[in-house]
């Protein structure tokens, strides 16, 4: 072979960075060691990965091709490296999930699978649905736990279980006493929403679609917590997950409102790179995830007590 493990490691790590200096220091290698590893590279097969634009380097079609496979076979190389050390044990993971999934579900299967596998070391990224994505897409996670809908089409979508979004309001707002809910009453309140690129800002945009434009939305907001407290003060009416919102239903600091004209059903689901490879700690946590949720199909019958 003309060129080496390491040459592929620095390719990737630029890829990822799309910055020479970032990718040194992420590999802690100096500045000038990765620039001539990645240098030798293209000179050896005489060709050349990245478009230059001062000190951002943006993969060409060579490099977008060369990405997936290089970072399979590293990937491969890491578990290769660890059978000839006699290290059985699961490695490194690094997976991505949405708020709802994230706070809610991840965290408890991440919790329960590291106690099983105590030398697998998983990262766990709490983002929003398009950051997940994106990340996925370019080999910076290995796996994601999404709300919401996929279309990207280098990324493989797996149904996972059902969810739902519900409308709710503070329990002294003129709507928590009001036996029927009409499109209108809920066209002219206030609204506070999670942020577009969100899978709950998308269900509930879609929900909606036709009466876009007659929406009052009043706080845009990242987090859940954030929204639900919002809401309590009664700054507003909101949507999120009812899974989200079940310890506050019982306890009524919030109370739920039934909007049956409003489609607000979604699903969540397991995302990885089409071209990804997968390891062993990939395979494991994907196959655990799926058994301990084998029985629930809906995340109403999840218990999270």
């Amino acid at each position: 072979m003309r060129h080496t493990l390491r040459q592929l490691e620095v390719f990737v790590a630029i890829a990822r960075q799309e910055n020479v200096s970032r990718a040194a220091e992420a590999l802690s290698l100096s500045q000038s060691a990765a620039s001539t590893a990645l240098a030798e590279l293209e000179k050896q097969f005489d060709c050349k990965l990245f478009d230059r634009m001062g000190k951002i380097l943006k993969l060409n079609d060579l490099g977008r091709s060369l990405l997936p496979v290089a970072a399979a076979l590293l990937d491969q190389a890491t578990e290769v490296e660890n059978m000839l050390q006699g290290n059985a044990t699961l490695g490194s993971l690094k997976v991505g999930a949405t708020l709802t999934v994230g706070n809610y579900i991840a965290t408890l299967l991440i919790g329960s699978f590291m106690k099983a596998h105590q030398q697998c070391q998983i990262q766990l990224h709490v983002q929003n649905t398009n950051a997940i994505l994106q990340q996925i897409a370019n080999y910076d996670l290995d796996l994601g736990l999404i709300e919401g809908n996929c279309q990207h089409p280098d990324i493989t979508a797996e149904p996972w279980m059902d969810d739902e979004l519900v409308v709710f309001c503070a329990p002294d707002h003129p709507l928590a006493n009001q036996k029927t809910i009409t499109l209108n009453d809920l066209l002219t309140e206030t609204w506070i929403l999670r942020e577009v690129g969100s899978g709950t800002r998308e269900t509930f945009d879609h929900a909606l679609r036709h009466h876009q434009h007659q929406l009052n939305i009043r706080l845009v907001l990242e987090h859940t917590e954030a929204i639900k407290r919002a809401v309590e003060s009664g700054l507003g009416i909101g949507c999120i997950s009812r899974l989200t919102l079940r310890d506050d239903f019982k306890r009524g600091s919030l109370i739920p409102l039934v909007t049956p004209m409003l489609d607000l059903r979604r699903q969540f689901m397991f995302v990885w790179h089409k071209k990804k490879y997968q390891t062993a700690s990939m395979r494991a946590f994907l196959d655990y995830c799926k058994t301990m949720t084998a029985d629930v199909h809906h995340t109403n019958e999840i218990n999270i007590t």
